[in-house]
């Protein structure tokens, strides 16, 4: 006589059924929901130079006749935009869509990892659908989204991801040549958005540590292949080497790897400080050796040691120390940048320490059963609220600014900006404040010198005499 199956297999199986029915559309929609106010918002900062202000990205004819050039498929993504909408709000459409995605492939692909490192379908579901929703609502993604500009970030994150998933695919389909080219093509499409993407062949190396080496090796060998070739590339025009002489003309190597030693620490209190968003740290350059920075680098290169002898025996917690440096390591190693750090570095280094609390989570077994998922979604009710209000901050740029200078109180940068936010919306007594503040904390800062100047004889650009005629100075 056959069994009726027990309470314990009919609820495990519909554990099951329910949470990979919802991995795909559940942080899809999560994204949709709490990105959706925020398509009103202004351009920001950089949007004006590389898009509004940005002629090659104005028409697809223009874009063509700009090639050979950095970053087409980023410049081409631009260009189709402007044809299309070029208000920010079709711009932040497609930045919110292509966030959805990207978090629908991190839950599709951490649960292929899980069940791999032998957790049971419903844990490696439930742990896989949580990291995705730490991807998708935490506030250090608005960099990546809500900034226009951030496209860059989580652009060439979709591809990345994209080519991790031809990756997996290929490891175990009779297509397994199709699904490898396509893994290389999503490379290349990667790193002609942005060029940082060149460090993924080494990601999927890390994904794939739970297979035998030497197989992975000689399966990534077309990749490795294409990444020289994609840097030599890259080396060849001159734009690239200019930018490469301008990053080695503004600190040593030695002084960056000290300053960055620095800022990784910054970055990683990011995704804790979830009411931190900063658009422009004033993170300190360290150009010679001190008592902090000798710790923060000998803190960072054992942390690092160990995630590497630990790789086998614990692997949840080395996976997730490298996925981090992996990903922040194009921008914050060796080569110097100007900005020393930023949250949008942040965007797939911070699948790394979600994967770790999601496992630890869904294997933690509290005296009350209701205490974990009541932990998980109050940790996700605080990353949506922290996301929501930091996307008040890019409504206006009076907005964006007068935040950014608030939690900068020494950045000069932000003070002239805050300036030329106020003068455009004709608070001139307080555009004149702002530039005064600029000077006085920058003496060098010619940008607010002339501003103020310009602004007191009525010709500043973007200031409209007829719409600020009545404004009146402090």
């Amino acid at each position: 006589m056959r069994s009726a199956p027990s309470l314990q297999t009919e609820t495990s199986a519909a554990g099951v059924s329910w949470t990979t029915a919802l991995l795909p559309a559940l942080p899809a929609f999560a994204v949709i929901v709490l990105w959706w106010p925020s398509l009103c918002a202004s351009f920001q900062f950089d949007d004006w130079n590389v898009i509004v202000n940005e002629p090659r990205v104005h028409s697809l004819a223009a874009w063509w006749h700009s090639m050979p050039g950095i970053r087409p498929l980023l410049k081409l993504s631009y260009a189709l935009n402007f044809s299309l909408d070029p208000s920010p709000t079709g711009f932040r459409v497609v930045n919110i869509l292509i966030h959805a995605l990207n978090a629908t492939l991190v839950g599709l692909l951490l649960r292929t990892r899980a069940l791999r490192a032998g957790l049971s379908e419903v844990k490696a579901s439930h742990a896989a659908l949580f990291t995705a929703l730490l991807f998708a609502l935490h506030p250090v993604q608005t960099e990546a989204v809500t900034y226009i500009s951030g496209r860059s970030s989580s652009l060439a994150a979709c591809f990345c991801l994209l080519s991790l998933y031809c990756w997996v695919r290929s490891e175990a389909s009779e297509r397994s040549a199709a699904w490898l080219l396509a893994c290389c093509v999503c490379f290349g499409l990667a790193v002609a958005t942005k060029e940082t993407a060149l460090i993924l062949p080494l990601a999927l190396l890390l994904y794939s540590t739970d297979r035998p080496l030497s197989q992975t090796l000689q399966r990534l060998t077309p990749l490795f292949l294409l990444m020289a070739l994609m840097l030599a590339v890259a080396l060849s025009l001159p734009t690239y080497r200019r930018l490469l002489a301008v990053s080695l003309d503004t600190r040593t190597i030695g002084e960056n790897l000290l300053t960055q030693s620095h800022a990784i620490f910054y970055l990683a209190g990011q995704l804790l400080r979830i009411s931190n968003g900063n658009a422009d740290p004033q993170l300190p350059v360290i150009d010679a050796l001190n008592w902090n920075a000798a710790l923060s680098a000998f803190a960072l290169a054992n942390t690092l040691l160990w995630a590497l002898l630990n790789i086998r025996r614990r692997p949840l917690a080395a996976f997730a120390v490298l996925w981090f440096m992996l990903w922040l390591a194009p921008t914050n190693s060796l080569l110097p940048r100007l900005d020393v750090a930023n949250d949008r570095q942040l965007y797939l280094a911070l699948i790394g320490p979600a994967w770790w609390l999601a496992v630890h989570l869904v294997t933690w077994h509290p005296t009350r059963a209701a205490l974990r998922p009541v932990a998980g979604a109050l940790i996700l009710v605080a990353l949506s609220w922290a996301t929501y209000q930091r996307n008040l901050v890019y409504e206006t740029e009076v907005a964006f600014w007068e935040d950014t200078a608030a939690r900068n109180p020494e950045n000069s940068r932000a003070a002239n900006n805050l300036g030329m936010a106020y003068a455009i919306e004709c608070r001139l007594g307080d555009a004149e404040t702002a530039f005064k503040r600029a000077i006085a904390l920058s003496g060098d800062d010619y940008y607010s010198r002339i501003n103020l100047i310009l602004l007191r004889k009525g010709l500043l650009p973007g200031v409209d005499p007829k719409r600020c005629r009545h404004a009146t100075y402090n």
